[in-house]
């Protein structure tokens, strides 16, 4: 059996920081690594509509986006197939074929599934005057969906944030469910998550536990300098640091964190200018000794600021440059997806045909049953 992997985002906005440190910038590394026979990168529209179907020009719109973010952070279509979930039917098929393997009960208690419906503003009862009242069908399924998408196309590795641990989770007992009822037939896959711990679940810039389009606290892939350096001037740090000479928190503090997940020991040398000023100046050699000093105190939220702002910059300006030349040619961006979802289709249409064999529902295809081909 080959190694292969399977991710994806839902196209419901431009990608920000926070997709980018929680799986893309390592799905990217893992394709240069070719340790993997095949790779599946899925913009997940389906998914995208359990929570935005009074709305699907919103999800449309941005599948564009988000192909160009995947392709400008550096995703090449030589080495992945970039598809489009909607188009792979078989998935649609998987999905409801799974759903009398888990229960009602088992979704209500992932807690993923539980955080989102919060999120979301669902209540629990629906009298029918309400959109937001009850949760969608499709949306409580979610679990389900995901773990077609995943045996779809027998991925070994699911890169993923932390928060999706639960759904992994879910996944792997419906494959071991089916394997038990039906006879070994899917793949049941790992979840590999970032290493970096600051990666697992990147803050928004208001402090929230959580990067969210939603909340408006995202720093997007394809946002400009100067609205980077807007952004991070007026991110969440440690609210009791009035005073530049006042000792300050680096636990808990957004700042910090993006310094976590971004910074790398060569920002020293090349952003020493960001902590001159005209009354304090530092020079520092690790991110640990600017912890240090802002915990004693007399280091102020604007150098570290502009710290951050250098970094991230340097981070996303050769994004910006590729997204800029991507952008030229619209057209070809598409037919990378159309390739990518034929393949994908090829893929999950062996593992549909498997299932039916494993089920007992390929009734055509059993010359035995229907007395045909003899």
């Amino acid at each position: 059996m080959g190694k292969v992997i399977l991710t994806g985002d839902r196209p419901t906005g431009r990608l920000h920081l926070g997709h980018y440190v929680g799986s893309l910038r390592r799905r990217v590394e893992l394709q240069n690594q070719g340790g993997f026979d095949k790779i599946f990168i899925m913009i997940a529209d389906a998914q995208a509509l359990t929570d935005n179907a009074d709305n699907p020009e919103k999800v449309r719109q941005n599948i564009i986006q988000v192909a160009l973010d995947y392709l400008s952070a550096g995703l090449d279509p030589a080495k992945v197939n970039i598809f489009i979930q909607s188009m792979v039917p078989q998935l649609t098929e998987l999905t409801f074929y799974y759903m009398n393997l888990v229960t009602v009960q088992r979704l209500q208690r992932n807690p993923t599934v539980k955080q989102e419906i919060k999120l979301r503003g669902y209540s629990e009862s629906d009298d029918g005057s309400d959109n937001k009242a009850g949760t969608p069908v499709g949306f409580f399924c979610y679990p389900i969906s995901q773990a077609a998408d995943i045996t779809a196309f027998r991925a070994t590795t699911v890169p993923v944030g932390e928060d999706q641990e639960p759904m992994l989770e879910q996944c792997r007992e419906i494959v071991r469910k089916f394997n038990a009822v039906y006879g070994e037939t899917l793949v049941e896959p790992e979840i590999l998550l970032p290493d970096n711990a600051a990666c697992l679940r990147l803050p928004g810039t208001d402090g929230k536990a959580k990067m969210s389009k939603s909340l408006g606290n995202c720093i997007y892939l394809s946002d400009s300098a100067e609205e980077v350096a807007a952004k991070v001037k007026g991110m969440f740090t440690d609210p009791g640091h009035l005073q530049v000479s006042d000792p300050g928190k680096v636990e808990g503090n957004a700042v910090f964190t993006y310094l976590d997940a971004f910074c790398k020991p060569e920002h020293f040398e090349k952003y020493r200018e960001c902590f001159v000023g005209r009354k304090s100046s530092f020079t520092f050699n690790s991110l640990d000794e600017v912890k240090a000093q802002y915990r004693a105190g007399g280091l102020g939220d604007v150098m570290v600021k502009n710290f951050l702002t250098a970094i991230l910059n340097e981070t996303l300006d050769p994004i910006r440059a590729r997204r800029a030349e991507l952008e030229k040619n619209i057209p070809a961006v598409w037919e990378i997806l159309r390739r990518g979802t034929d393949a994908a289709v090829a893929e999950a249409e062996i593992t549909l045909s498997a299932v039916r064999k494993s089920m007992r529902i390929d009734y055509f295809d059993d010359p035995e049953l229907t007395g045909m081909g003899k």
